[in-house]
């Protein structure tokens, strides 16, 4: 993939099985991979524990790490069935800080030095949720949203710096989790892993310099 060996991507959410794909995905073309998560892998690349909820951890994590060419924004998680009217502030809070605080607090740690640098790639993950609300879903697809909104946002504050930012909006993606949260399903219209980590290594690519604010979708047959 032109442009990624040697270039240093740090892939949050390292642990969960999509981080685990984006960042081997990564390893495999050549990059300096380190993962940044809340618990331990087992992993090729090291992998910094820290709480990318909190800011101070985060901007200590990406501190200690070295300078960053690629911020793959791969934290986040799912819970469903509530309403609105039923959703309780925890389950409120938990989508928003786990989907949308953390990618809040990657970049905080990471934009200051890519602009010094004038360089830089920016991935996040959205989901095809975040594209229209859905019953029982709304802190999910509201937090994702806003994730859609930042992206647009920070592409239009860096591209002239150099900074590429964009978004990608998986739908079901193929994980244990939800194949045991949805037997019945078929599985194979669901996107795998490794079809969601091409797209982030396109859009870390020279292939996509011309690429600014853009949310692909990523839906397999789904």
């Amino acid at each position: 993939m032109s442009g990624l060996e040697g270039r240093h991507a740090v892939v949050t959410g390292a642990a969960g099985v999509l981080g685990t794909a984006v960042a081997q995905a990564f390893h495999d073309v050549g990059a300096r991979v380190t993962g940044i998560d809340i618990v331990a892998a087992d992993a090729s690349w090291p992998v910094v524990i820290a709480d990318l909820t909190d800011r101070d951890a985060t901007a200590e994590a990406l501190a200690g790490v070295g300078p960053v060419d690629i911020l793959a924004n791969i934290a986040g998680g799912f819970t469903m069935g509530d309403t609105v009217e039923t959703t309780s502030d925890e389950t409120w809070d938990f989508m928003f800080d786990l989907n949308a605080r953390t990618v809040l607090n990657a970049v905080r740690a990471a934009v200051p030095g890519m602009r010094e640098r004038g360089s830089g790639r920016i991935v996040n993950i959205g989901a095809r949720a975040a594209l229209r609300g859905t019953g029982a879903m709304g802190a999910y697809c509201a937090s994702k949203s806003v994730v859609l909104r930042l992206t647009e946002t920070l592409s239009d504050e860096l591209k002239g710096n150099g900074i590429n930012v964009n978004c990608i909006l998986p739908s079901i993606i193929d994980t244990p989790r939800n194949r045991s949260d949805m037997p019945g399903a078929d599985f194979s219209k669901w996107v795998a892993p490794a079809e969601v980590a091409a797209v982030a290594l396109f859009l870390a690519s020279d292939a996509a310099n011309a690429v600014h604010g853009a949310s692909i979708p990523v839906e397999g047959l789904s």
